[in-house]
């Protein structure tokens, strides 16, 4: 298992897949995000699943790009093939009881250099 802790405000290697999404993101290209995800794609953001290109435009369009979210990578695992991305998010979304800056993990899936499966958390480390 590779690990990788960076402090935040540190460039982090992300792996090509992993670095096009979050550039992607960052410079809130729709078609290119949409590049890095698998015909029949499975989101789950927020506890709600997105399934297929069609599911996930719409709401990468919604949430994603009209919101101008951002992620600023924190700390990147590679587990089993797959990755798990930690990242400060920010953007123009309701904010109203989250903590600053929010924390989110990105847990994707990846098959024949594609997202399958992208699973967005907030974690908690209160435990």
């Amino acid at each position: 298992m590779m690990k990788s802790s960076i402090p935040p405000d540190d460039e982090v290697a992300l792996p090509p897949l992993v670095a096009t999404y979050v550039e992607a993101i960052n410079s809130f290209d729709l078609e290119r995000l949409l590049t890095t995800f698998a015909e029949n794609a499975l989101v789950n953001d927020q506890l709600r699943d997105y399934w297929g290109k069609l599911a996930i435009r719409e709401w990468a369009k919604r949430d994603i790009i009209g919101v101008g979210f951002t992620m600023k990578v924190t700390k990147v695992v590679s587990h089993y093939g797959n990755f798990i991305v930690t990242a400060n998010a920010d953007g123009n979304y309701d904010k109203r009881g989250l903590p600053d800056p929010l924390v989110l993990a990105f847990y994707l899936t990846v098959h024949s250099d594609l997202i399958v499966q992208l699973i967005i958390l907030r974690n908690r480390d209160d435990i």
